[in-house]
């Protein structure tokens, strides 16, 4: 039986590459990749049926960390690696945190690739070795990380929409305020939903508060 992966790089190059390690095993099946996390996550709406995920972390809309948490809790039965340059603490204990089954570098080599997949989904722990050892010092010197800084960029326009949205008002309302129709409201709305990555107006706003977008 194939082992089915899918992969989230925002490199093309990079991309390219993991794909042709991945080639020199028959048994290996890729179904499909996304630049993004919110790409990954949109896939695998469609089609779940996934053994392992290759993950990297800088990504563009919704980074590897937070990609790896939403995927841990909505399909648990999935396996995940982190595939990254880098080995800093921070990232290798935030994607361990988040439930990352295995973390290598970009540059390791095909069998090393392989068999970590191999080792992943028989329930170990794959790692690059200089990973493992980062691994165990966090363990016995647990750090004291800030919390992570999310990164979100609003128009002008989508804050206005969010202010008045935090006072109750309507589409309507929010519409003639500012001289848009309410289904410009709307879609204004769904973009900022989509970068706050909420699913609600409640939400949206008490993240905005949260993020001092807007005010509380």
């Amino acid at each position: 039986m194939p082992i089915k992966l899918a992969i989230a790089e925002d490199n093309s190059f990079l991309l390219k590459a993991i794909i042709d390690k991945l080639s020199l095993f028959p048994e290996l099946e890729l179904k499909y990749f996304g630049y993004n996390g919110l790409e990954l996550l949109d896939m695998l709406e469609k089609d779940s049926n996934v053994h392992l995920i290759l993950m990297d972390i800088e990504m563009p809309k919704m980074n590897g960390i937070v990609t790896v948490e939403k995927i841990a809790q909505k399909y648990p039965q999935i396996k995940m690696i982190m595939l990254t340059v880098f080995d800093d603490d921070e990232n290798i204990f935030r994607a361990i945190q988040a439930g990352a089954n295995g973390y290598f570098l970009k540059e390791v080599d095909p069998p090393t690739l392989y068999q970590g997949i191999v080792d992943t989904l028989a329930g170990g722990a794959a790692m690059t070795p200089s990973v493992a050892l980062k691994t165990l010092k966090l363990l016995r010197n647990p750090p004291h990380f800030e919390a992570a800084k999310e990164e979100i960029s609003l128009t002008t326009r989508e804050i206005e929409i969010l202010e008045q949205t935090s006072k109750g008002l309507n589409y309507n309302q929010i519409g003639e305020n500012l001289f848009i129709s309410p289904k410009t409201v709307r879609k204004h709305l769904e973009n900022i939903y989509q970068k706050l990555q909420v699913h609600s107006k409640l939400e949206a706003v008490q993240k905005a508060v949260k993020n001092r977008i807007i005010e509380g």
